[in-house]
Parts: structure tokens; C-alpha cells; sequence
């Protein structure tokens, strides 16, 4: 039993940065129709700012500097590439930002060359016990500050103008422009929002408790295993975005133990394909949502 409990809580804390990472997915998907497939470029961008600079800086100011960056890197890419291609096809700008993601993947690893550092992050590596239980304290910092991002993230969007702009542009595009709504700010403030929560996610990635290894290939890999996570919430919804990260968490960190590590690599990407299956719109999505 404590065993299980101490896999439930550090799969909530996974599952609280996948969720971060899947509304990333969502609130672009939401403001664009376009799935951005360089999301997992997003978060190393910051990750690789924030292991340049942490050794002068220091661990707060280089986390800020990252995040930015990261926000920063995704509000250029939509401004200098997408937005001259908004009246394209979906599915070709999907393949544009593929083209992105692979673009910067080599060119960060080019600049690392053979070394894979981590962010020094303060909570890693310090686990924390509670009687017979022992939990990772990055786990449970990751619970924490998704709480409390994903409590923001909800509150805006159901309350500023710019969660307003951003629901009536999600609903009727047309109708929200004759509104006086500006497609560009809203868009634009999208993949600002999307950029600054992969810069988050990728401080908790980047550690022992989470990945066990330093900046390298295997932090994108695991940031686009948030891409599941929309999927099997929903494209089109926040909530599911949510409940997503917290499924594809607990199934990682329960098939890592009870079933094998390999296997947990594969076990979400099933849990995806079993969810398609039974509701293609995903737990959450809109029936009459199209996929690529």
C-alpha cells in the first residue's frame, strides 16, 4: 500500500507537468486549429538558456530567463513563419512547425556537443519521507506550482479578455473579428502563453527524480509525451488537457513498477490509441473536431 500511494503522488506530480505541456498543445490548437509539433522545441530552448546561463546567474534568475525564452522563442516562430502562412492549409502548417522542431533539436545538440547538464534545480534529488513513505520532492514541487498555474491559467481564460477573445475566436472565428476581437493579438498571445509553460515544464524534465538524466534527446521525447495527453483529452479542451497529463503521469508510474520501464514508454502512447478508439474526439474534444 504505501508503495502504491508513494506511485499515485509522484504519477500526480508527472502528470502536473504533462498538463502543462498539453495546454500548451490545446490553447494553440485553440487559437489556430494548428497542432504545433515544435512544442517539444520549445521546452529545450528554455532548458538550454537556463543551463548557459545558471552557472553565473544563479538557479532563479536563469529558471526566469528560461521560461521568457522559451515564451519569446514561440511567439517568434508564430510571428515570422505562421502568420505570413495563416490562409494555408492546417495540415501544411502542422508539417511547418516539424520542420521547426527538427531545426532547433540539432541545433541545441550542436551546441552542447557530448555534454548533458542538468538546470540545478534545488528541490532535485531530495526526496522527501513521510513515515514509511518516500516521495520525490520534484514530483511534489511539480504538484504544487502546476496547482497553482493551472488555477491561473483557468481563471484567465475564463475571466480576462484575453480567455474571453480567446473562447469567442475558438468558437466562430469570423463572428469573434466582426466582434472587434484582433485574430493576431489573440494568437499571438496563444503561443506566448504555450511557450512560457513548456520554459516551466522543462525545469522539473530536467532532473533525477524525473528523467534521471541531464539535458539531452530524452527531454524531447518526454515533452511531447504531453502531445498523448491532449490527445486523449481533447484537442479543443483545457479540462481535458488536464485530466490528460494526470492519466498519461499514473500510467507511467505505475507501469514503471508494476509492469516494466520499457513498457511504460509504450503503455501511454496505448492508453492514446484505446481512447481514439472509443471516442475520437478524445475524453473531452469536440465530436465534429478534425484530426490531422
Amino acid at each position: 500500500m504505501d508503495t502504491f500511494l508513494q506511485l499515485v503522488v509522484n504519477g500526480l506530480g508527472k502528470g502536473a507537468v504533462y498538463a502543462l505541456l498539453a495546454l500548451g498543445f490545446v490553447v494553440i490548437f485553440k487559437a489556430t486549429e494548428v497542432i504545433n509539433f515544435a512544442h517539444g522545441s520549445l521546452a529545450l530552448i528554455g532548458g538550454y538558456v537556463v543551463a548557459v546561463t545558471v552557472p553565473t546567474l544563479g538557479f532563479p534568475l536563469a529558471a526566469t530567463l528560461g521560461i521568457v525564452s522559451a515564451a519569446l522563442a514561440a511567439l517568434i516562430i508564430e510571428r515570422v513563419l505562421l502568420s505570413r502562412s495563416r490562409n494555408a492549409d492546417h495540415n501544411a502548417l502542422a508539417l511547418l512547425t516539424i520542420g521547426v522542431d527538427v531545426v532547433v533539436v540539432e541545433d541545441i545538440f550542436r551546441r552542447l556537443g557530448t555534454s548533458v547538464p542538468f538546470l540545478g534545480a534545488p528541490w532535485d534529488a531530495n526526496p522527501i519521507q513521510f513515515g514509511t513513505v518516500t516521495l520525490f520532492s520534484t514530483q511534489l514541487v511539480a504538484l504544487i506550482v502546476g496547482l497553482v498555474l493551472i488555477t491561473a491559467f483557468f481563471l484567465a481564460f475564463r475571466y480576462s479578455n484575453w480567455g474571453i477573445a480567446m473562447r469567442a475566436q475558438a468558437e466562430n472565428r469570423e463572428a469573434a473579428a466582426l466582434m472587434g476581437i484582433r485574430s493576431s493579438r489573440v494568437t499571438a498571445t496563444a503561443w506566448l502563453v504555450a511557450g512560457a509553460l513548456a520554459g516551466v515544464a522543462v525545469m522539473f524534465i530536467v532532473t533525477q527524480d524525473f528523467s534521471g538524466s541531464g539535458l539531452s534527446r530524452g527531454t524531447h521525447a518526454i515533452a511531447f509525451a504531453a502531445f498523448p495527453a491532449a490527445v486523449i483529452g481533447g484537442l479543443d479542451s483545457t479540462a481535458g488537457a488536464v485530466v490528460g497529463g494526470v492519466i498519461v503521469g499514473l500510467t507511467q508510474a505505475l507501469s514503471e513498477i508494476y509492469i516494466s520501464i520499457p513498457f511504460a514508454k509504450v503503455a501511454v502512447f496505448l492508453v492514446m490509441l484505446v481512447v481514439l478508439v472509443v471516442r475520437p474526439s478524445g475524453l473531452f474534444g469536440t465530436r465534429e473536431l478534425q484530426r490531422v
